[in-house]
């Protein structure tokens, strides 16, 4: 079977699954041929469909997210390494970066809480070359891909990935202090039912913050008096439903709130002060 007709065939399958089905079988063509997706689409098409390509859609099929089986992901103009070890990151996010940015200090130090593929952190170190930052995670094995992240893009030598858990007492105590903090923290209901995508195979513990998904910022915001600078500030991702709680939290904690939104016009990102 030639390229062309393996992807129409694969379009047809995966439309049972997929909204992008189309889409979806060009990138696993190209993963499998070794290329990318132009290259293919201009000079492949007539070549023989590659022997593993039928294995990868099936893999789409049963609803593995796409960047898990190609590997990478793009986020804010780069391409990161995502296993099933961390969260994919997610253009919504990006927000948060714009609004890391409009906060800034022209050098300092930036912590990531939650860190997992790294692509908050050193997304900000990349845009601005004059930070360092340090990254937490509690899973070892989502540090090591943001560790893999970071030489990738060349931040690795401003950049410490660090095992800490906000839960646990005494995790800050050798930290020092931040002029920025940034954390995109598990905040969806553990009630909620989500896409087979997501549900089956991103890790929970990244997704999950109690029965109102809350409980990591209740965690998170009254320690960050202690881990910022005078002056400093906070960017939070957030639900699209939790600006006013969090915003609450924030306030009960002796912070202001500004909220920003995402691409959508949905409230994403919350900068405390």
């Amino acid at each position: 079977m030639k390229v062309a007709e393996a992807i129409r065939d694969a379009a047809r399958r995966l439309s049972q699954t997929s909204d992008t089905a189309r889409l979806d079988s060009e990138l696993l063509m190209a993963h499998a041929l070794g290329t990318n997706r132009s290259d293919m689409l201009l000079g492949h098409m007539t070549d023989d469909a590659p022997a593993d390509f039928a294995s990868l859609v099936d893999r789409r099929f049963h609803r593995e997210p796409i960047a898990y089986i190609l590997g990478d992901a793009e986020f804010y103009g780069r391409r990161f390494i995502v296993t099933p070890d961390v969260l994919i990151p997610r253009s919504d996010s990006e927000c948060v970066v714009e609004a890391a940015l409009e906060v800034a200090p022209d050098s300092g130090r930036a912590l990531d809480m939650g860190t997992g593929s790294g692509a908050l952190l050193i997304t900000l170190l990349a845009e601005q070359p004059s930070l360092t930052g340090v990254g937490i995670d509690a899973a070892l094995s989502a540090l090591s891909v943001a560790a893999a992240n970071a030489a990738r893009l060349g931040v690795a030598e401003r950049t410490h990935m660090l095992r800490a858990d906000w839960h646990e007492h005494g995790w800050s105590d050798d930290l020092g202090q931040f002029d920025l903090i940034i954390a995109n923290p598990p905040y969806v209901e553990t009630t909620v039912q989500l896409d087979p995508d997501v549900r089956d195979y991103e890790p929970a513990s990244a997704l999950f913050s109690g029965v109102e998904g809350l409980d990591d910022y209740r965690a998170i915001i009254p320690q960050l008096r202690q881990l910022l600078t005078e002056g400093g500030a906070a960017v939070l991702e957030i639900g699209a439903s939790q600006a006013a709680q969090v915003t609450n939290i924030a306030e009960k904690n002796g912070f202001s709130a500004e909220l920003r939104c995402d691409l959508a016009g949905r409230p994403r990102a919350l900068i405390l002060r």
